[in-house]
């Protein structure tokens, strides 16, 4: 098998195992840490395409900026509601 071809099935492998625990955890931290690890497989994706600058916007845009913004958000709700449950 040509390595292009295990290189595709792996980063689709892991996009689709990443994607299916995004929706299926619990906690969503967790959650979030998946998307951001389904973020690196879909531009992994796009490097095997040859679209290297794309693979850079997705790794930028979205990887640092929307995933981190919501882990961050997540973490910073989940003390208000934890703090407010004991007052």
């Amino acid at each position: 098998m040509q390595p292009l071809i295990l290189a595709y099935y792996f980063f689709a492998g892991i996009t689709l195992f990443s994607a299916l625990f995004v929706v299926l955890s619990r906690n969503p931290v967790h959650s979030v840490l998946w998307l951001i690890l389904t973020f690196f497989g879909a531009s992994g994706l796009f490097i095997l395409l040859g679209a290297e600058f794309l693979a850079a916007i997705q790794i930028l845009v979205y990887l640092a900026s929307v995933g981190l913004v919501v882990l961050f958000g997540i973490m910073l709700t989940r003390r208000q509601i934890l703090e407010e449950d004991f007052e």
